[in-house]
């Protein structure tokens, strides 16, 4: 646990002096004090046209932020010589990541709510209807693709040689997940057959971290309709009192799954040398 949290702070300080984490800072609460003002006269409540703006947005810039974030804090471990240093160590892998995971996710999302703070500072001199449980949801929509996107970035992290072979996948997953899932996916499956159809979606979608948060945000905002009749099953499970739960221990698996898998590949590589 002490070696956990010394590899925590040590992320934490490196984190805070990373000019790209105020870069991430700054456009997000820009684009999202924009769309407050465009809609300044609107009642921000429930699955509208704004909230459908800003979940777009947050979809968008938050998984790339974190990919590029996550994954660069790896490479730079071997770029640098860090990790052969801390190697000399009697430091777990499993701590190691784990300590490079806490501290990565502190920095994020404390940037995620500092944001989300100065969105409710102004909206609140604006003297804007902003709903508590759409700001919640917002913020653990956010929450979210954060902690999940960030055992993605680990895994590109720790198969990426340099900052820039990092950099091309974290592009690539992030339009593969985020800006080409809906193509990649109606073209998947029209390949398949009918019966086959809702348990891949079902799969594929459990794979994809983005589409996974925001099928659960949008259903509990009240927008369920605008899914489809093939996603009825999941508003269904969504909507029932421990469909929250269930969400939760989804995103759980995933998170513990991911990191047991890059915690073997360093464990691989540091039994090599």
């Amino acid at each position: 646990m002490a070696d956990i949290l010394h590899i925590a702070r040590r992320e934490l300080k490196m984190g805070f002096r990373n000019p790209w984490a105020y870069s991430f800072l700054a456009l997000f609460c820009t684009f999202s004090l924009g769309l407050l003002l465009i809609h300044a006269n609107n009642v921000v409540e429930g699955y509208t046209a704004v909230t459908g703006s800003m979940l777009s947005l947050i979809l968008y810039l938050l998984p790339l932020m974190t990919l590029f974030l996550g994954s660069f804090s790896l490479t730079s471990e071997r770029e640098d010589g860090s990790w052969q240093l801390l190697s000399t160590y009697p430091i777990g892998t499993l701590s190691f990541v784990l300590g490079k995971y806490t501290g990565l996710a502190a920095v994020l999302l404390t940037i995620v709510a500092f944001g989300y703070g100065l969105m409710g500072l102004v909206s609140g001199l604006l003297g804007m209807a902003f709903a508590a449980d759409t700001y919640f949801l917002f913020l653990a929509f956010s929450a979210g693709l954060v902690l999940l996107f960030l055992t993605l970035a680990l895994f590109i992290g720790s198969l990426s040689r340099n900052r820039w072979q990092a950099l091309t996948i974290s592009v690539a997953v992030w339009f593969f997940a985020v800006i080409g899932w809906p193509t990649f996916l109606i073209a998947g499956l029209g390949l398949l057959p009918y019966l086959w159809i809702k348990p891949a979606l079902i799969v594929l979608t459990m794979l994809n971290p983005a589409e996974l948060v925001r099928l659960f945000v949008v259903v509990k905002l009240g927008g369920g309709s605008v899914l489809g009749p093939e996603y009825y099953q999941w508003v269904e499970w969504i909507s029932r009192p421990g469909g929250s739960l269930l969400f939760l221990g989804v995103c759980a698996a995933w998170v513990l799954l991911s990191i047991l898998a890059v915690y073997w590949i360093w464990e691989r590589g540091r039994s090599r040398g």
